[in-house]
């Protein structure tokens, strides 16, 4: 037998092999698109360094990208379940059927919170980035009217990766993403230099757009209408819009965390926004591995295991990742931060990127890195309650994290200013985890 067909015999003999397979999968093609969107980063940090462009930049992509988080993935949480089940239970043309109703009334809230988002921005812009001049305000809002179509845009796409990821087609969702890396780099390469950091929000839509049209290609091919119809309202869109109105309450809690931390952060004066975020991104990178590759595959396995009440086989896959989860992200974490500075320094340091900035990010960073191994193992009992169709639990995490957000924001700021915002972030997620984690224990026990 070849080495392709004892993989696939290897991979496919129980639950726990075809997740461990699936992630593998996902986590090798979102590796490679890592790698190339932290070559963007090369050339933005070069370009623009810590300074007033890159604010401006990062507070105006905020609010779509909030929208897209809280309507288009709370929409994801509460319609896969619901869509897997409905296909193991009544065939693939019941589950197209309530996938093309539930898109209908998606990219109906997405395009009203994109009028929302673009006529009420002279209004808000004020409060959320209230440490700004004139000039960096109004950078800002030109900057979120250009953005304004990417929520249309990554919402319906972020609807279509979830029902490939549905049908186990994982490569295509985890390799698209490259598209908007490759895109602004040759964009900052090759385009007029005067335009500055526009030329940066305009490859952003433009990329976002290919990756639209690639995974639209795909879908197609399975036989799924791009154009969704509207079927009414049945039993089983009843029970995806009773989960989501849990689920969108919990994310807009959650989701609005990042934009207490950049407000709180746009208040400590110029680059504090940028240093922030290019303190997360290093961190974000392995989380975001966990969250694609990990996260992406147990979902279809959970939600069958919970279809068939294999209660079981749930506590046994638990279990055993969370123990990989801990036992491989604790030496990173601690790698991470004692090394911080000497990543930043060979990372970003080059152009406009002084060692001055390197100080101060990689000083957020290490305190971001903190996070690592409770926010990953928060995710992987996240989607088990989603696909118990439990998400109320994840509303009042999200409620209890909001508000210890907020006061650990306020009271460590005072102390080490901006690196306290990720301070307070690690210390959300460890309290978060912990919490979700016996919510779902005890959960499990009432349901058996």
């Amino acid at each position: 037998m070849s080495i392709t067909g004892q993989w696939i015999r290897w991979s496919t003999a129980s639950t726990n092999r075809k997740i461990f397979s699936a992630t593998a999968i996902i986590v090798l093609l979102t590796l490679g698109t890592k790698f190339v969107s932290m070559g963007k980063d090369f050339v933005v940090a070069a370009y623009f360094g810590t300074g007033d462009a890159l604010d401006a930049f990062f507070m105006a992509f905020l609010l779509p990208a909030f929208i897209i988080n809280v309507v288009g993935g709370s929409f994801n949480a509460a319609l896969i379940p619901t869509y897997i089940q409905v296909r193991e239970k009544e065939g693939l043309i019941a589950a197209k059927r309530l996938f093309s109703s539930a898109m209908v009334l998606s990219i109906g809230l997405l395009a009203i919170a994109t009028l929302v988002i673009v006529f009420a921005a002279p209004y808000y812009l004020p409060l959320v980035a209230s440490g700004f001049s004139s000039e960096k305000m109004e950078l800002t809002r030109r900057l979120l009217y250009v953005f304004s179509p990417i929520i249309v845009l990554c919402g319906v796409k972020t609807m279509w990766g979830a029902v490939l990821n549905a049908g186990e087609q994982f490569s295509l969702v985890a390799i698209s993403p490259v598209i908007t890396p490759v895109v602004n780099i040759f964009s900052l390469a090759f385009c007029n230099k005067s335009w500055g950091i526009m030329v940066l929000t305009v490859g952003t839509v433009c990329g976002m757009a290919l990756e639209s049209i690639l995974l639209a290609f795909a879908l197609k091919r399975q036989g799924i209408f791009l154009f969704p119809r509207w079927h009414g309202i049945d039993g089983k869109l009843r029970q995806v819009m009773g989960q989501y109105l849990p689920m969108i309450s919990g994310s807009f809690l959650m989701s609005s965390t990042v934009i207490v931390d950049q407000a709180m952060a746009a208040m400590l004066g110029p680059g504090s926004v940028s240093a922030l975020n290019y303190g997360n991104k290093l961190i974000a990178f392995p989380i975001g591995l966990a969250i694609t590759g990990l996260g992406t595959a147990v979902v279809p396995y959970f939600s069958k295991m919970v279809a068939c009440k294999d209660w079981i086989g749930i506590r046994n896959t638990l279990r055993r990742y969370l123990v990989l989860i801990f036992s491989t992200t604790i030496p990173l974490t601690i790698g991470l931060f004692f090394c911080s500075e000497y990543l930043v320094r060979i990372v970003y340091q080059r152009g406009l990127f002084t060692a001055e900035d390197t100080r101060l990010v990689s000083h957020i960073q290490s305190l971001y890195a903190i996070q690592i191994p409770f926010c990953i193992a928060g995710i992987l009992v996240v989607r088990l309650i989603s696909s118990m169709l439990a998400n109320y639990i994840l509303m009042i995490a999200n409620i209890i994290s909001v508000i210890l957000n907020v006061v650990l924001n306020y009271l460590f700021m005072k102390k080490i200013g901006v690196a306290g915002i990720a301070l307070s972030t690690s210390c959300v997620y460890i309290v978060a985890c912990l919490f979700l984690y016996l919510s779902w224990w005890r959960l499990s026990g009432e349901t058996e």
